[in-house]
């Protein structure tokens, strides 16, 4: 295993969640990924919505990976209270 493996495992920069309720007939996703952008800082791309539909975009700028992925963390511990799971 290779150190950038064991980087993705501590770290994840993608990571999709799954919202399954068929008693409130929900259906939803939530799917984030860290990307670099051209400027030497890190995009969070946000995507969410209805499983089998086109979801909403959202994305967020910040100065290196590490805090993108800081953000992806802290909005999956959210999404998880929710009821999101992988």
């Amino acid at each position: 295993m290779s150190s950038a493996d064991e980087q993705d495992e501590v770290f994840p920069t993608r990571l999709k969640l799954r919202r399954i309720d068929p008693e409130r007939n929900m259906r939803r996703f939530y799917l984030m990924q860290v990307q670099p952008d051209l400027f030497g800082g890190a995009s969070l791309i946000r995507e969410w919505g209805r499983i089998g539909n086109r979801g909403r975009v959202l994305v967020e700028h910040h100065a290196d990976e590490g805090e993108a992925a800081s953000s992806l963390m802290t909005i999956a511990r959210a999404k998880g209270r929710r009821g999101y799971g992988a």
